[in-house]
């Protein structure tokens, strides 16, 4: 009986042990836990810290213009007197606006000029330097330079190329004995003009991204095109192009919404002239609201194209992927 009492007073000092130590090691994990608990906070925060001037910045230039520009196309503002609530009705006025209808139709000229060009000359501009050629990095470079050109610098430079008085364009068909030309004081070539102007600043975005896409194609697809028998032309049809679809897809979006938003060169060059022939949306909008002070119809203008580049958007996007053209 007294053997039978000490060994079940040992079996509860050792279940006593036990208890004590899973308490111990229960209290030492909740310790680790708070502790790392700890330093993940102490880590956001710092990460925060990094990140968080940046975003009030980002946010300002961003979404709060945004906001009060949709505020203000609902108002009525000259920039000085009390804003007037107006409702829809400056969204009204854009449906009647012969002006800004006109400066859609200059707009979407100048898209269907300038959107398809560039592209292809971009494409082949990129099959031509994807070659080994001598000087290739040099061509490269050189074909790059006009895309990090400023507005004003290729604004003077068309002005200088392309001015019917002294102009070196003109002054080339003197030399030739053709007939010179109006261009950007004519109204039937300034957008013609503006368009070949933007197309040497902009092409080489194309270039690089088509090139870039180009050297990304394995090469074992064109060696085994070359092994049954394709020439050049149909492994280009048949096996380069296919691999270039999104990315076709991605510089056709980027180069429309470009082409859209067009004020800086037409601000350089014409102001939207001669008679309003370069008078695109975006510089329409500007004129509105900084030289007309009708902030409120400026901002309403602002949002009717940020929606109709939206739906464009999102209809190329969805076309893409229907037809299984990832570009995003």
């Amino acid at each position: 009986m007294a053997a039978t009492t000490v060994f079940s007073s040992r079996s509860e000092r050792g279940r006593g042990r036990e208890t004590a130590a899973r308490g111990a090691t229960a209290q030492q994990s909740a310790e680790r836990r708070r502790q790392i608990r700890r330093r993940s906070l102490r880590a956001d925060f710092e990460g925060w810290g990094f990140v968080g001037p940046a975003m009030v910045i980002v946010l300002g230039l961003s979404v709060f213009p945004a906001v009060w520009a949709f505020l203000l196309s609902l108002q009525k503002w000259n920039g000085f007197s009390t804003p007037t609530n107006v409702g829809l009705a400056n969204y009204a006025t854009m449906i009647t606006d012969g002006q800004l209808r006109a400066a859609v139709n200059h707009t979407v000229l100048y898209t269907a000029l300038f959107v398809p060009t560039s592209v292809l000359l971009g494409l082949f501009l990129a099959v031509a330097l994807n070659r080994r050629i001598v000087l290739v990095g040099i061509y490269r470079t050189a074909i790059f330079l006009p895309f990090v050109a400023s507005a004003a610098s290729t604004g003077i430079l068309t002005t200088y190329l392309f001015n019917p008085q002294y102009g070196l364009v003109n002054n080339v068909l003197r030399v030739l004995g053709l007939p010179q030309q109006g261009w950007l004081e004519n109204p039937s070539q300034a957008m013609v003009v503006i368009t070949l102007m933007s197309l040497w600043g902009q092409a080489a975005f194309t270039t690089v991204i088509y090139l870039a896409a180009l050297q990304d194609i394995p090469g074992e697809l064109l060696e085994a095109a070359r092994i049954d028998g394709a020439n050049v032309w149909q492994s280009f049809w048949h096996v380069t192009f296919p691999q270039l679809a999104p990315v076709t897809v991605f510089v056709t979006i980027w180069q429309t919404i470009g082409a859209i938003q067009l004020f800086d060169l037409v601000y350089t060059t014409t102001r939207g002239g001669p008679l309003n022939a370069t008078e695109t949306i975006v510089y329409y909008m500007w004129k509105s609201a900084f030289k007309n002070l009708e902030f409120g119809y400026g901002s309403a203008v602002a949002y009717g194209l940020f929606a109709v580049t939206l739906i464009i958007t999102i209809g190329v996007v969805l076309y893409s992927r229907r037809t299984k053209v990832e570009a995003f």
